[in-house]
């Protein structure tokens, strides 16, 4: 192979054609494959079957034994012209929705409930009336995307809206409950809530009397007005909500904080508009000390917006590091829970990712010990992250912060070790890092030190494997750093080196030939 060749061969993958802008495209997907996770204590629905919660008058009668009536009965019940019997056959139907499992939602609907609620919800001579169908509602909600759509397509929605505004606190919670579960549907659905105002209905329900269980529940419903893409939300109703979000995540309740974290990590899951409207609205600092709590369930949605956040510009990123997020970030690559360590090093891989100065903030923070730690023992996704992190630091960084990569933090040897990873992107990832790094010791004059380093480790022995590798760019990387800055030149080792010129008819699953006795002769 000519020189020429060779140099083809390598700029594939050296460190200028991996950009800073081609690392942020990078992380945008990785937000994807992370937001898959199932959240930790949180729930997009949520029914409602506990009595116990109740303040109002209804405790009471709910303490009695529930009416034993058959379905034709309570529909028949509600239809009456006697408001008693109305109330028991609504309250009836309502028990029968709180099962704690397998309510009879489908069946409810068949028998017509669904628009018979929504006018007892307009009936405002009779709160208690107005309560159970509310209930009722909200747990037809609860259920499956078609069991929603029913109860949206009778109108509920804007009725709900308007009992937000109800004398009754406990009519307007459960209000709040069924318009999150309706949003909590999917984009359509959460749309649907946004356009009949609920944004200007649920902000002065947020007052220092407000009760805890009604907070928690109006904090959820601004959660799931941020979820879902495809379309994200519209942001200039969005927006609105921020200041309050912000504020919020100065509360002392877990599910209040978690709920708030969750809802700017949607909104900064976006373009860097939306993430500078976070920014604006003072909730960084406020994010990164969060990330100190000893509660999983308000760390992975703070974290989460963090990790989001250091996608978007350098200003944005430095904002994050001003706030003290690195050191924090250092403690959560020791967190005790695989997701968080996994987090946490993404997220350090979106700072390396970004200028020189950032990058020495994350070796002045001593991340990188942290990070070696995570690619020597840490869950492999957590090393993939931290994979990441050190490729990012050979493509964006100065040679003396890339040398002390090697020489102070000792980081080659658990990277190069990942070379063994079963997954072909990892693989590549580790390459691109290795050829920066050669990259840079050929221009200072180390290659022949690297070299002896990277066989030491077992990395060469690693690299000739990879060339029977079933993946064709994994295999082409492996084959132009041996190439490149291991080969000695001689014709009949580049043809070893490089079988699928030998037979190029099997393409890269052919069986390669064996290295001679001894090993090659570098």
């Amino acid at each position: 192979m000519s020189k020429a060749d060779a140099n083809t061969r390598q700029g594939s993958y050296k460190s200028n054609t991996i950009n800073t802008q081609d690392s942020r495209m990078r992380r945008h997907e990785v937000t994807i494959e992370l937001r898959k996770s199932k959240k930790e204590d949180q729930m997009f629905k949520r029914r409602n079957i506990n009595d116990e919660d109740l303040t109002s008058p209804l405790k009471e009668l709910n303490g009695q034994s529930p009416v034993q009536l058959s379905v034709d009965e309570i529909v028949a019940a509600m239809n009456s012209e006697d408001q008693d019997r109305q109330f028991m056959g609504m309250q009836s139907a309502r028990k029968m929705l709180s099962r704690e499992r397998n309510p009879p939602i489908d069946l409810m609907i068949g028998h017509g409930i669904v628009p018979i609620c929504i006018r007892f919800l307009q009936n405002t001579s009779n709160t208690m009336l107005q309560f159970e169908a509310a209930w009722a509602l909200t747990n037809i909600a609860s259920g499956t995307s078609d069991q929603t759509r029913c109860v949206i397509e009778h109108n509920a929605v804007p009725h709900f809206v308007a009992l937000l505004q109800s004398n009754s606190i406990n009519l307007a919670e459960q209000a709040v409950w069924a318009l999150g579960n309706i949003a909590g549907d999917g984009a359509a659905a959460r749309d649907i809530v946004i356009q009949h105002n609920v944004i200007e209905g649920i902000l002065p329900l947020i007052k220092n009397e407000t009760p805890l269980s009604f907070l928690r529940n109006i904090v959820w419903l601004m959660s799931n007005l941020c979820r879902n893409k495809n379309p994200s939300p519209p942001f200039e109703q969005v927006k609105i909500l921020l200041p309050v979000l912000s504020q919020l995540l100065l509360s002392q309740d877990i599910q209040v904080l978690a709920d708030a974290c969750w809802a700017l990590s949607y909104v900064t899951d976006d373009d860097n508009n939306k993430i500078q409207a976070v920014v604006d609205s003072d909730a960084v600092p406020r994010l990164v000390k969060l990330l100190q709590m000893d509660e999983p369930s308000i760390i992975v949605p703070a974290l989460r917006s963090v990790g989001n956040i250091v996608t978007g510009t350098d200003v944005q990123t430095d904002v994050v590091i001003a706030a003290g997020g690195l050191p924090r970030l250092g403690l959560l690559l020791q967190h005790n829970k695989s997701n968080i360590v996994k987090e946490a090093a993404w997220t350090v891989s979106n700072i390396t990712a970004g200028n020189q100065k950032q990058i020495q903030a994350v070796i002045q923070a001593g991340i990188f010990q942290q990070l070696r730690n995570v690619l020597e023992k840490g869950d492999f996704k957590a090393q993939k992250e931290a994979a990441w992190a050190v490729t990012n630091t050979t493509t964006s960084g100065t040679p003396e912060q890339i040398v002390d990569l090697i020489e102070k933090f000792k980081i080659l040897k658990p990277f190069v070790d990942l070379l063994d990873a079963k997954d072909p992107r990892t693989i590549k990832v580790v390459q691109t890092g290795l050829a920066n790094l050669f990259a840079l010791a050929e221009k200072l004059g180390g290659t022949e030190n690297l070299c002896l380093m990277v066989e030491e480790m077992g990395g060469l022995d690693k690299l000739e494997t990879l060339q029977q590798h079933e993946n064709e760019e994994v295999y082409k990387k492996a084959f132009a750093i041996i190439d490149t800055y291991f080969s000695n030149g001689d014709d009949e080792a580049e043809q070893e080196l490089a079988p699928q010129e030998v037979n190029g008819a099997l393409e890269f699953n052919a069986t390669q030939p064996k290295a001679p006795e001894g090993g090659y002769l570098f």
